[in-house]
């Protein structure tokens, strides 16, 4: 707890494992995504675009378990994101 002001500088012990850089990669490719379903988004693919935004809920854990629901989560992401960019599938409107 003493060192916790640590956490996420250039100090942390911890910040340079690969799960580290695992996570600090998937705020990214999070912002990204959201991102892209923000500039499609139109009412029929509001549900899809809910489902694609709540992925990383389920990229729970540590270690083997966070890898583990990352894979799963991971599978189904693109999956979605297929069906998003789609062109039916998604259902946007041509801008």
């Amino acid at each position: 707890a003493k060192l916790k002001g640590l956490r996420g500088t250039v100090l942390d012990p911890f910040g340079r494992t690969e799960e580290r850089k695992t996570e600090r990669a998937l705020i990214g490719e999070y912002r990204a995504t959201v991102e892209e379903l923000l500039r499609g988004l139109a009412p029929g693919n509001h549900a899809l675009a809910v489902e694609i935004a709540a992925l990383p809920e389920q990229i729970r854990g540590y270690g083997h378990v966070k890898e583990r629901n990352l894979a799963a989560a991971r599978i189904r992401w693109n999956d979605l994101l297929a069906r998003w960019r789609a062109p039916q599938g998604g259902q946007r409107a041509v801008a």
